[in-house]
């Protein structure tokens, strides 16, 4: 799966505000959280580093997207996944290119790709 991704020397605390101020100058709302860590320590009693998931979305792109196709919806949000490395923070999207199939999507894949990879540009 081909993936945009940056390691920032710092912690996840610290990189979150900024992955989604950068977010935010892109058009993408966090419409979903969800703290990995905590959650496997809740439920299964696991100690692991912390793992946060923001579901983001671009609710222009988004609407584009459904009138080509509804089916674009089992796709959203976009996750942006931060995880703790031993040297910061690790920084992952997907390639919305590689989720967007299809020459009708090409275009707005293709747009949803240029403002991630910009977010990442932003916080590395």
């Amino acid at each position: 799966m081909n993936t945009f991704e940056t390691t920032v020397e710092r912690p996840l605390e610290q990189v979150e505000p900024d992955v989604r101020a950068a977010l935010a100058a892109e058009g993408f709302g966090v419409l979903t959280e969800i703290d990995v860590a905590a959650t496997l320590k809740a439920k299964l009693g696991v100690e692991r580093s912390p793992l946060r998931i923001l579901g983001a979305c671009n609710p222009t792109l988004v609407n584009e997207a459904l009138k080509v196709n509804p089916s674009v919806s089992l796709l959203l949000p976009c996750n942006v996944v931060l995880e703790a490395t031993p040297t910061g923070t690790r920084v992952s999207v997907v390639d919305p290119a590689e989720l967007l199939s299809g020459p009708e999507l090409a275009e707005l894949a293709a747009d949803a790709t240029a403002r991630l990879q910009k977010v990442i540009r932003t916080i590395s």
